[in-house]
């Protein structure tokens, strides 16, 4: 499948979360100094994507990678954007910053229910 593009300035994308994720989805942070599995709604997820927004500005996520098989989605993506707000203790610098994202989803009648997510976190901290 070719990588697809989307962009970060379409906020209102982010409020149909809804349309494509259970009313609790088991969310699976997989780090391996402390992994931690949470429950997110839609609507956290919007949030959290309004606080990507915040900190990125109007990013850009390529979809370079996607396998279905069974019960099972694949996703790796690259995110493009520009350090505007504040990350963590780090203030904005206007440095343009490259995340390296993929996630494993489980789908159940056309939903979200589960997700297990790897983001590389040490390389968005050595661009900040």
């Amino acid at each position: 499948m070719p990588p697809s593009t989307l962009s970060g300035q379409q906020r209102g994308s982010a409020r149909r979360a809804g349309r494509f994720m259970a009313d609790r989805v088991r969310a699976h942070q997989v780090v391996p100094e402390a992994p931690v599995v949470v429950e997110r709604t839609p609507q956290q997820y919007t949030e959290r994507v309004q606080e990507m927004l915040d900190a990125y500005g109007a990013f850009t996520l390529t979809v370079d990678e996607l396998i279905a098989e069974g019960d099972r989605v694949y996703a790796r993506w690259t995110q493009n954007g520009r350090h505007v707000g504040a990350v963590g203790h780090y203030p904005p610098t206007g440095a343009q910053v490259t995340a390296v994202t993929s996630a494993v989803y489980r789908v159940e009648v056309g939903l979200i229910v589960e997700y297990w997510i790897q983001i590389d976190r040490q390389g968005i901290t050595a661009q900040l």
